[in-house]
């Protein structure tokens, strides 16, 4: 049965997700170390697991599997759950895939790199806009419709 794992520290389109899910008639798990509230709704599950480095990440990653869309920036989190065969896709719509997978993971180390070889290189990322949000309500319809046609 599909189901859309959120991976909900720091996520800016949990409602969103919630949204999107009811409309499907999917289970939302809302993944985080604590401090949300919980939403009311009988789709969404709550999950608080205990602190620590990913712990979140691997509870996501124990669970989801073909037929499941995943909501996450981590892309190490993306490319465990893209090998478990599921949907992906970022907080600002762009899916992670197969196909692009490894590179985002290239990137990503390579970023990491140069920020440690320069200190004052940290951050400055460009910000989260309405744009954004669109772009990833549409992406998660898609994401899900695919995935349902996976558990079929």
């Amino acid at each position: 049965m599909t189901a859309v794992y959120v991976d909900a520290d720091a996520c800016p389109v949990k409602s969103e997700a919630e949204k999107v899910a009811t409309r499907h008639g999917v289970t939302l798990y809302v993944v985080s170390n604590g401090g949300l509230r919980p939403s009311q709704n009988p789709l969404v599950e709550t999950i608080i697991v205990p602190d620590g480095p990913d712990v979140a990440d691997m509870w996501i990653a124990e669970r989801c599997g073909a037929g499941d869309v995943v909501v996450t920036g981590d892309i190490p989190l993306a490319a465990k759950c893209v090998e478990a065969g599921a949907q992906v896709i970022k907080h600002n719509g762009e899916p992670l895939t197969a196909a692009n997978i490894g590179n985002v993971l290239a990137t990503r180390d390579l970023m990491a790199d140069l920020r440690a070889a320069d200190p004052f290189r940290q951050g400055g990322g460009k910000g989260f806009s309405k744009t954004d949000r669109s772009r990833f309500l549409d992406a998660l319809e898609r994401a899900l419709r695919a995935a349902k046609g996976k558990t079929r």
